[in-house]
């Protein structure tokens, strides 16, 4: 079986540790003083691309779920994780689709999104074009803000709260 793998550089390992063991449910399953790594056997992955945001790398990381059961247990290991930057997006607009979304922030700042897909929109943010649209997520999670921006490459981020709102299109 083929895995995708990520690598993150993290300030306080134990902090990550206690916070990825709940993300994943599980303890690592490799642990050294200067490294830890979960062999996880579910999620599949979902990887996008896209030329949105102002900057380039690592976006966010995500977790797609086919059902809202599903999307149930991701909220519920996000908010074991770190239950204070947990974030809902209901029926967000964002990447082409319709979503109900979840984010968490891990201790570097790297955000993470549960999401469900409902259907399919026409653009990037919705059904009707928008020239000033912005992308934009709960502000609970800083690193997801951050890695928001305006439709237009090169455009400051959005950081305002929306119930609709959008990702920065690497959940596709």
């Amino acid at each position: 079986m083929k895995r995708f793998h990520v690598h993150v550089g993290v300030e306080d390992l134990e902090r990550s540790i206690r916070f990825y063991s709940g993300l994943f449910g599980a303890p690592p399953t490799v642990r050294k003083d200067d490294y830890a790594k979960w062999m996880i056997d579910d999620p599949r992955v979902n990887f996008a691309i896209s030329r949105r945001g102002g900057r380039v790398g690592v976006n966010h990381l995500g977790v797609q779920a086919d059902s809202a059961t599903e999307l149930a247990d991701i909220r519920a290991r996000f908010s074991a994780a770190d239950a204070a930057s947990v974030a809902d997006e209901p029926g967000a607009n964002c990447c082409y689709a319709r979503s109900d979304k979840h984010w968490v922030t891990d201790p570097q700042g790297v955000a993470w999104e549960g999401y469900h897909t409902l259907g399919d929109v026409q653009y990037f943010d919705g059904d009707a074009p928008s020239a000033s649209a912005r992308c934009a997520t709960p502000s609970a999670p800083a690193a997801v803000a951050a890695c928001c921006a305006a439709a237009a490459p090169g455009a400051a981020p959005a950081a305002a709260p929306a119930a609709k709102a959008c990702c920065s299109s690497a959940d596709a």
